[in-house]
């Protein structure tokens, strides 16, 4: 009599799932292509363009990059709910490539002027701010259910694969080629994405709820009326977003650093932006494997993160910041998988579209006013100051997110997957 047939090992998840992991990449190129161009245009701006301003000037561009993901987070949540997926992320990497190449014919003729640097970062900011939110949401559109959490992983991946690649690249080739370079390969990588996803079908898509009349089944909730009952994600939401005022500063206080007190080039800078991708690569993948529960996790990471921002301020040493930044990403990237693993369980199907557009807004909203506020003390203070300020910024919002979001009725949002439903079950309205 024959024994069971021995069980071999799964296949990784994107060969389980083929159509996921072609969507992934194309997030991966839309992403590193915004990356790219974010870092090349910065360290354009306080290497070779900024004047006496060079603090302002990047914060600057750092401020009209990040807008649209706030005030259009509204608009998107009705542009993922009503249409097809695949055409909204098809569509959004598409025009990023049309504005990336017609940014490409004026630079390459020496001709592109400060103001449509400025522009062109914000519509490639602008298509990424509808093309982020609709790829999450349509992750269980993608994959099976029991892959969600590690198709969450990879999906938050793609971020800092983009830090790596495109932080990476984005200094180097404006060292070598200028603002010209950065522009045509954002142009390339934009419509690469837009054809890998235009080559997949969404296996598990589900067809518009339709009602009498052919009209929408029922009426979307409001995004003030999703986050007014969910109180837990709410204040879980409003402590990242205070922190992000402290941690996305890195991104103009990273060339200023470089500059200032290294001394350096862009191939530092590119450097920096490598070591904090790498790190929050490695936190994505690894975070889900760590025990405790979310909130303590996450308060831990917030406290190791704003230690390793302030060290830089304390030890100037490339050596000490490039260690510094691969922990600051590494605790980026676990707190990303474990609370957006937990949010895709906790709120509704229906209030998901809405939900993930307002969830980028709010932790988005804060970048512009972070990048404005450093990029101008960095015209006054030194930027060892400003890694101080950083660090210490951070201390109370850890506290914080201990505080009001470990206090008693979290422990429902944090159970197993069984008690998950009796929480999103009491979060609602009666």
């Amino acid at each position: 009599m024959s024994g069971p047939t021995p069980r071999t090992g799964r296949r990784p998840l994107v060969l389980r799932n083929p159509a996921f992991g072609r969507v992934w990449a194309g997030q991966l190129l839309t992403q590193a292509a915004s990356r790219m161009f974010q870092v090349g245009a910065v360290w354009w701006l306080v290497g070779f363009a900024g004047g006496g301003h060079r603090g302002f000037d990047s914060g600057l561009f750092l401020m009209v990059s990040t807008v649209p993901a706030v005030a259009l987070a509204p608009v998107v949540a009705r542009i993922v709910a009503g249409r097809p997926h695949r055409t909204v992320l098809a569509g959004a990497a598409g025009a990023a490539g049309v504005v990336a190449a017609a940014a490409a014919v004026p630079a390459q003729a020496g001709a592109l002027p400060m103001a449509a640097v400025y522009a062109a970062g914000l519509a490639l900011a602008a298509c990424q701010a509808v093309f982020d939110p609709c790829l999450t949401t349509s992750v269980p559109e993608l994959v099976e259910d029991a892959d969600i959490e590690a198709a969450t992983g990879f999906e938050l991946s793609t971020q800092s694969v983009a830090g790596l690649g495109g932080g990476l690249l984005g200094p180097l080739v404006v060292d070598s080629g200028g603002l010209t370079g950065v522009v045509a390969c954002c142009a390339a990588a934009y419509l690469l994405a837009a054809l890998l996803v235009l080559s997949v079908r969404f296996p598990r898509a589900a067809a518009p709820e339709q009602g009498p009349g052919n009209g929408p089944a029922g009426e979307r909730r409001t995004l003030r009326r999703i986050l007014a009952s969910l109180p837990f994600i709410r204040r879980t939401l409003l402590c990242f977003a205070a922190a992000n005022v402290f941690t996305t500063a890195v991104y103009v206080v990273m060339p200023l650093y470089t500059r200032g007190v290294l001394g350096s080039t862009g191939s530092t800078v590119a450097l920096l932006e490598a070591a904090l991708g790498a790190g929050t690569l490695i936190g994505s993948f690894t975070g889900a494997r760590l025990p405790g529960r979310p909130v303590a996790v996450g308060s831990v990471c917030l406290a190791v993160t704003a230690a390793a921002l302030a060290l830089p301020g304390l030890v100037a040493d490339r050596m000490v910041a490039l260690g510094a930044l691969t922990v600051v990403g590494w605790c980026v990237g676990v707190i990303g998988v474990r609370f957006v693993a937990l949010f895709q369980r906790l709120v509704p199907a229906d209030d998901k579209p809405g939900f993930f557009a307002v969830m980028q807004a709010l932790l988005g909203a804060t970048f512009p006013l972070s990048s404005l506020v450093f990029g101008t003390l960095g015209d006054h203070l030194t930027a060892r100051t400003l890694c101080l300020v950083q660090g210490a910024g951070l201390v109370p919002v850890a506290l914080a997110l201990w505080w009001l979001c470990g206090r008693a009725g979290t422990d429902a949002a944090q159970a197993p997957d069984g008690a998950v439903p009796a929480l999103a079950a009491e979060g609602e309205p009666s």
